[in-house]
């Protein structure tokens, strides 16, 4: 008799084993020579080492299958043990799946422009207004770098730059502060990775999730990093951030010219960076139109009005829009 412990990584037990063990009672049921014990994200087996084997390797085939679509069917589960085909890859366009099974890929032509420019290039500026899945659809590109481990972490940042707030004024500390600057980072994660696999990343930092002022000093390696709403950073903030690149890293930074926070005599770091290192080898710049806006429909006819509106302010007004202004 042998014995042996199998440590389920990189994926929620919860999901491996099914609503009240459901999925456990099966992969019992089908190797009833097997003594099995499961506590947390550890299998204990125990029986004959011919067995073993084969129930060790069809566990780690199990094991991959949830990493890369969140789920598990008990068709999944008698497909893999009795050696028949699964859907083993991705769809093709398909990036990775979120935790109701839906397939994240790109919608539209520039939304795979940008997908395309991450593969072919190490930085990466994706430019257009809101709705148009410019943080989502990076997140997806480094959640699936950080599943197929040619990445080590994920950080994202975006700048604290208050729209009509200041931040000494919002209840708590200065987590509590921040926080709700960086909660769309956390959507966009909480759609992609179980809640329980999503929280030991961010404790220990394979996930960090900060604001920009938090970059200074650091080295970024073996990281896909996103910068998120970069029409905020000043022109220093920006250089700042773009020098941290470290080995084995990409950077994504995202933003929308139309909806700068800062004070109006303050440049855009983003709109400088791009007058600056567009057409560099190595960097990729794809600008998303309102026909990319993939949010409800609704979306779209209000940034159409608002360009209406900038374009053609009524009598008597000046636009309060950001992109009225001209920031240089």
């Amino acid at each position: 008799m042998t014995e042996k412990h199998i440590v389920l990584e990189d994926i929620d037990p919860v999901i491996f084993y099914g609503v009240n063990n459901v999925h456990l009672q099966m992969i019992k049921a089908l190797f009833p020579k097997l003594r099995i014990v499961a506590r947390g994200n550890v299998i204990k087996v125990l029986g004959d080492e011919e067995q073993m084997c084969a129930f060790e390797e069809n566990i780690e085939s199990l094991r991959k299958h949830v990493v890369k679509f969140n789920s598990l069917k008990e068709e999944d589960i008698l497909d893999i043990v009795k050696g028949n085909r699964t859907k083993d890859e991705l769809p093709e366009g398909v990036l990775v799946y979120s935790m109701s099974g839906r397939p994240i890929k790109p919608r539209t032509e520039n939304q795979q422009q940008l997908v395309d420019a991450f593969f072919a290039n190490d930085m990466i500026f994706a430019v257009g207004p809101a709705g148009t899945g410019k943080t989502y659809l990076s997140i997806a590109l480094a959640v699936k770098a950080l599943k197929e481990k040619t990445i080590k972490k994920i950080i994202l940042s975006r700048p604290a730059v208050e729209a009509g707030e200041k931040l000494g004024f919002l209840p708590g500390d200065m987590k509590d502060k921040i926080d709700p600057y960086l909660q769309p980072l956390y959507d966009a994660l909480e759609d992609m990775l179980p809640q329980a696999k999503l929280q030991e990343m961010m404790e220990k930092h394979v996930i960090q999730i900060a604001p920009l002022a938090f970059m200074r000093g650091r080295t970024l390696s073996d990281a896909v990093v996103i910068l998120d709403e970069a029409q905020n950073t000043t022109c220093a903030q920006i250089r700042m951030f773009l020098t941290r690149m470290g080995w084995n890293t990409k950077m994504i930074i995202t933003g929308d010219m139309t909806q700068i926070d800062l004070p109006r005599e303050q440049k855009s770091g983003l709109k400088e960076a791009l007058n600056i290192l567009t057409g560099i080898e190595g960097i990729g710049v794809v600008e998303l139109t309102r026909k990319d806006i993939v949010r409800h429909k609704l979306v779209t006819r209000i940034v159409n009005a608002y360009e209406k509106y900038d374009a053609h302010p009524l009598p008597g007004e000046g636009s309060t829009h950001g992109s009225s202004d001209n920031r240089n």
